[in-house]
């Protein structure tokens, strides 16, 4: 049980302080409170806590929970809230985002090493190797220090990647998130992140939670050597934070001795120098920058939240295709891949070595994937290289009818065939799921919300492309009511217009469109504005 610290008998001599290993004990309006999540009574350091050892008058005292509820205290304006349709809201979707996002879930599933420097490393090629982006870790005790045991990635929670996506989520409604920064507390977090129906989590818990999770999102830094695409010209940011923590306010209620609960928290966050050039409107409209954005679904932050213990694999996944469907919902992806994805290169090679891991993994594999079908993300299977008998038993389940009679006509058609849905899968399973896949995803509406939208806009936006082409286009019937104007047959007027009969009469039936050098000669010739 964590201590705390009555300050109505406090006498400030300041005299534990430095004592504490953790850091634990902090300085707020001269006053002290010791944080319950660094706290761990000195156990693996001191016999007993050092705090109680060096103080003149055994101020300190173990903590006892809160009773009562959280007193709301005034605080700063936070930033506008997230989901004000009550679905999905844009968020910064570059790549630089995608692989933070990958190496928070993914963790130790990724190809980490210890670069020239001795500091841990995550690299990986981009745009068909002619670029590269790398990941490095700060020490959460010294935001400065890079990380250089790679026991450090086993501390990263998987949660932390749906951080990201709110902080992701925040920066597209600023116009300029490498300079300002937005403001975070901890009510909205726990609304974000469903946090408010865990009745089995106290008060701080939850905040001890949230302030872990923002603090291993900005423990990221990256490097990006981006080649020229188009008219956008290669760039390279060294050593870039992701998300830069400007400030953390620690809001306090205290009882009658004087004693400091931590009743709420309020963060300030700033983008990194990669938002300059992947979240940069103006230069988005000025063709020199990116902004690349997409739709994160609020559901998806709550069931990582809930399924991440029992399908980690399925979060993973979940995560992963966020990103990846954006490029478009017919993506075909291979197995071998979503099985990298989910479990990483190291299970997969296992499995391919060895019977057991293969049976284990197949298993979870098919779990996963009913998972997914279950929140909506509904796979749909290539006829050829997955075909129904290698399938999940719970896709071939998903077309008995519902009605009994249907049913049961449905089961004595299936007992008669060659092969019936309960058997079993056919030897050499693992072989042919190494070449199989799948060729799309059916997404949640929620998901394809903002994809219809965009599509919408782009159709808008080509058909008055398409309009003020055509408003400005000769049409053939001009052609022919001109030329009647003035009295001319179509060989006459090829004639003055230097071309042959057959063209002129191709173009006032609308067989033929004509170019616009040609169009300018025949407004001349005919006097058309």
């Amino acid at each position: 049980m964590p201590y705390t610290i009555p300050n109505n008998s406090c006498v400030g001599c300041d005299n534990c302080r430095p004592q504490c290993p953790t850091g634990a004990i902090k300085l707020e309006n001269d006053k002290y409170w010791i944080d319950p999540s660094l706290c761990n009574n000195c156990e693996g350091y001191y016999p007993e806590p050092q705090c109680v050892v060096v103080c003149p008058i055994d101020s300190p005292i173990p903590m006892q929970a809160k009773r009562g509820r959280c007193k709301i205290d005034s605080r700063d304006a936070t930033s506008p809230d997230l989901f004000a349709n009550g679905k999905s809201n844009p968020f910064a979707s570059a790549i630089v985002i995608w692989e933070a996002c990958n190496v928070l879930a993914q963790r130790n599933s990724l190809p980490w090493e210890i670069d020239e420097y001795g500091k841990v490393c995550y690299s990986r090629q981009v745009n068909q190797g002619r670029g590269a982006i790398a990941f490095h870790i700060s020490k959460l005790s010294n935001g400065s220090e890079l990380a250089t045991s790679l026991e450090v990635i086993e501390t990263l929670d998987i949660r932390a990647a749906c951080m990201q996506l709110i902080f992701a989520a925040h920066a597209t409604a600023l116009d300029q998130p490498w300079v300002q920064d937005f403001t975070i507390d901890d009510r909205q977090i726990e609304k974000y992140l469903g946090l408010e129906k865990r009745k089995d989590l106290s008060k701080p818990a939850k905040l001890a939670l949230m302030k872990n999770l923002v603090q291993q999102t900005c423990s990221l830094i990256t490097s990006i050597d981006w080649p020229q695409q188009g008219r956008v010209k290669g760039f390279s940011v060294e050593g870039c934070r992701l998300w830069h923590l400007v400030e953390v306010q620690h809001h306090f209620q205290e009882d009658d001795q004087g004693c400091k609960y931590l009743v709420g928290l309020t963060f300030k966050v700033k983008a990194g120098l990669w938002a300059q050039y992947f979240l940069n409107k103006q230069g988005c409209k000025e063709r020199n920058t990116f902004y690349q954005y997409g739709s994160l679904p609020k559901t998806l932050l709550t069931t990582v939240m809930s399924i991440w213990q029992q399908h980690e694999g399925a979060a993973r996944l979940m995560l992963w295709l966020l990103f990846k469907t954006k490029m478009g919902k017919e993506q075909r992806i291979t197995v071998p891949t979503l099985l990298r994805v989910a479990y990483g290169e190291e299970k997969v090679s296992l499995a391919c070595r060895q019977r057991e891991e293969r049976k284990r993994l197949l298993r979870t594999f098919e779990n996963d994937l009913e998972v997914l079908n279950h929140y909506g993300m509904k796979p749909s299977f290539d006829p050829v290289t997955y075909p129904s008998e290698i399938q999940p038993l719970w896709a071939k389940l998903v077309d008995i009818p519902e009605d009994p009679d249907d049913a049961l006509e449905f089961w004595i058609k299936d007992a008669s065939g060659d092969r019936r849905l309960t058997d079993k899968s056919p030897r050499g399973k693992w072989n042919m799921l190494m070449n199989a896949r799948i060729l799309s995803f059916t997404l949640p509406p929620e998901w394809q919300q903002q994809t219809t939208e965009s599509e919408k806009k782009r159709r808008t936006t080509k058909n008055r492309t398409k309009s003020k082409i055509t408003t400005g286009y000769l049409l053939g019937e001009q052609i022919l009511q001109a030329r009647k104007n003035l009295n001319l047959s179509q060989r006459e007027l090829a004639k003055l217009a230097g071309k042959s009969q057959s063209w002129i009469r191709d173009l006032e039936n609308g067989r033929l469109k004509a170019k616009l050098e040609d169009q300018v000669v025949l407004r001349k010739v005919l006097g058309i504005a």
